[in-house]
């Protein structure tokens, strides 16, 4: 798919210059007033992402972390309207670039709640100016309600946990320059112009540098969700495709690529490795081998062996995984470590998606599925039966690379180009 002055299905009965007008015609206000809202606690789109609530069918901390509930908007990325956002956050952020960026807030201490430094005037003048505090708000050394309430609107749209506190990561994306943000809309816009096709009524997104799903219903995020993806040197890949299988208490056989990058060292420092997290070892007739007969000093695990984990609270997958086609082995599984959730940086698997509250996506996939009504899903997985269910029809997932990208009610967001693919010759190969 690739962008085009035509009207894509997705846009049919949505007049993009009108939305871009009404936006415009409004920007300057939104961007503040939003702000002052906020502090007031009203209908700002920010303050409800920040007193969301997860649904009852969760999985303990795994549901309560706040990655992914970081943007509370029922409006997908991979939206018609998206676009035209991004444009007039384009126009927006063009304008803050002309007229000379934001400062630079030193790094030197964490500012948060009821301190009084000269760093908080600085502070101030930088929220100001991305639309984070409202105007009008009298400057001052002291760190009050109002530049609480602004940087936890700031780390909302950046990611970040939102604790009002500026502290290192905080400030570290304050101080990324405008000349930055607005050259990372004007790549994504090209991103999001290029999914303008027909995706389907019913879809899944991955939002790689965001380490964040949306499961996407007749054009609405029915939910969001958390989730961690690959290392900076074993990338989550760009693809389209469509799940086709749910594996309930699957086992996992090791990939090739994790026995030599892993399994291998650990088991050179820890010779009971294997044996302790429930991983058998096969040869090519399928007979079971000891890990003694492996010469772990080499490469020899690699040859011709089949790793498999028993399933378990113990295995890598946790209690399920979701299929997709694709040659690069990768795919969506739930994971024993459920704190991970919680981190900052999510970026830490070998390529697969881990899922925050992956059961409900598992509910919303198998919906219209007589066979397994909810409380058979429960069943199975309090049972540890090993079940495959394949989908009918297959269910459309897309794995997307999104950095920047804006919602019609005004908000706009960024994060970290993790893999390094916002230049432009990187774009023009994504596409």
């Amino acid at each position: 798919m690739t962008g085009s002055n035509q009207t894509s299905p997705l846009e049919r009965g949505i007049s993009r210059r009108g939305v871009i007008r009404a936006l415009l015609g409004g920007v300057a206000a939104s961007a503040f007033a939003s702000t002052a809202a906020f502090a007031a606690g009203s209908d700002d789109p920010v303050m409800q992402m920040l007193q969301s609530k997860s649904g009852s069918w969760s999985d303990g901390f795994d549901a309560a972390s706040s990655g992914a509930a970081s943007v509370r908007t029922s409006e997908p990325i991979l939206s018609p309207a998206t676009a035209a956002a991004i444009e007039v956050a384009i126009a927006q952020y063009s304008d803050i670039v002309a007229r000379g960026g934001w400062p630079v807030i030193p790094p030197d201490k964490k500012l948060s709640l009821g301190m009084k430094d000269p760093n908080v005037v600085v502070l101030r003048q930088r929220l100001a100016i991305s639309g984070d505090l409202a105007p009008g708000v009298p400057s001052s050394e002291t760190f009050d309600s109002y530049v609480d309430a602004s940087v936890r609107r700031f780390q909302a749209r950046h990611g970040l946990p939102a604790d009002g506190v500026a502290g290192g990561s905080t400030i570290s994306m304050m101080n990324v320059p405008a000349t930055f943000r607005l050259a990372q809309l004007q790549t994504n816009l090209v991103r999001i112009r290029s999914m303008s096709g027909p995706l389907g009524d019913r879809f899944v997104m991955v939002n790689i540098p965001a380490a964040s799903i949306e499961v996407v219903e007749s054009g609405r995020v029915v939910s969001r969700h958390t989730a961690v993806v690959g290392k900076i040197d074993r990338e989550t890949p760009i693809l389209a495709s469509k799940i086709y299988r749910i594996s309930f208490n699957p086992n996992w056989t090791v990939p090739a690529s994790i026995i030599r990058k892993d399994l291998i060292p650990l088991m050179q420092k820890s010779p009971d490795y294997l044996t302790k997290k429930h991983i058998r070892i096969y040869d090519a007739s399928g007979v079971e081998v000891p890990p003694t007969s492996i010469d772990w000093t080499t490469d020899q695990a690699t040859k011709g062996y089949m790793f498999r984990q028993d399933p378990g609270d113990f295995n890598s997958l946790g209690t399920v995984r979701i299929s997709f086609h694709n040659d690069e082995q990768v795919y969506m599984h739930d994971t024993p470590l459920k704190d991970i959730f919680g981190n900052e940086q999510r970026f830490d698997s070998s390529g697969c998606i881990r899922v925050q509250n992956i059961r409900q996506v598992i509910g919303w996939l198998l919906r219209d599925n007589p066979e397994f009504p909810r409380s058979r899903i429960d069943e199975i997985f309090k049972s540890g039966e090993q079940v495959d269910v394949n989908l009918k029809p297959e269910m459309p997932v897309y794995l997307q690379y999104i950095t920047a990208w804006a919602t019609s009610d005004g908000g706009v967001y960024f994060r970290n180009d993790i893999y390094n693919r916002d230049s432009a010759d990187q774009v023009a190969l994504q596409q």
